[in-house]
């Protein structure tokens, strides 16, 4: 199938582990979210020269571009770091990602996993499918 061959050639363009601290822990508990709901990570921090996602999965037969925002205070919402900015960020770092299926790109869309951890170091976690449109 040839979204397994691109996901095995992009295998060498993905990170290893999640980052240290807060945001791999994060990183961690939403990829963990996302399995329990179904999704297959294909991969961790996929990197072009235009930025980073932190998560690509795959929902059926739909790629899963993940925006990964974790915070560990009350006074704000992790979700709201997604701006127009970092959306278009986002959607061009997916261009480079699509761009290995040729002509027959797969269907996708951008999801925003907000965790936020509490005193006591447990996690809430909160998934938003189809957070923003793309903005090549």
């Amino acid at each position: 199938m040839l979204i397994e061959r691109v996901v095995h050639a992009l295998r060498e363009r993905f990170g290893g582990s999640a980052a240290a601290g807060v945001g791999g822990d994060g990183e961690n508990a939403a990829a963990n979210h996302l399995r329990a709901a179904g999704l297959r990570i294909l991969g961790r921090n996929f990197r072009t020269s235009a930025g980073e996602i932190d998560l690509v999965c795959k929902d059926g037969d739909v790629v899963v571009f993940v925006e990964v925002k974790t915070r560990a205070d009350t006074n704000s919402l992790p979700e709201s770091a997604v701006t127009p900015r970092k959306q278009r960020q986002i959607s061009r770092v997916a261009e480079g990602y699509l761009a290995r299926f040729g002509t027959e790109r797969p269907a996708f869309r951008h999801d925003v996993v907000a965790v936020h951890w509490s005193g006591q170091g447990e996690s809430v976690v909160h998934h938003y499918p189809s957070f923003f449109e793309h903005r090549p």
